[in-house]
């Protein structure tokens, strides 16, 4: 995978291990009390965005249970209205597994781009 569609996809998948390590054994409190905490989260979770909008849609549309717009915007809210960004959205994404979802369907392209199936 040396294509920019390739990087793109290891970014991430990147940006999710970083989130989970980040977030491993916190809590909400911890994030919205600790300032570098919740930005460095943020920011990964901008990088992933970013990363996302490269994506081409033949393969966003292999998974079409990921909300592939969600993602994208999330980065946009983040750098845009980032004075009004709710710490609580941002951690049910973790919290309630959707980054673990993307980053299944994530490898599942992986595989299928590797094995020559898309």
């Amino acid at each position: 995978m040396n294509d920019r569609t390739g990087y793109r996809l290891a970014d991430i998948l990147d940006a999710i291990d970083q989130i989970e390590q980040l977030l491993a054994s916190k809590t909400f409190g911890d994030l919205t009390s600790d300032r570098v905490l919740k930005a460095a989260f943020e920011r990964f979770l901008e990088i992933l965005s970013e990363a996302a909008k490269h994506i081409p849609s033949e393969l966003r549309d292999t998974e079409p249970k990921i909300k592939w717009r969600n993602i994208s915007d999330i980065g946009n809210h983040l750098r845009h209205a980032y004075h009004r960004v709710d710490a609580e959205i941002l951690w049910n994404l973790y919290a309630d597994g959707n980054l673990s979802e993307l980053k299944e369907a994530v490898l599942r392209i992986i595989a299928r781009r590797s094995a020559g199936i898309t």
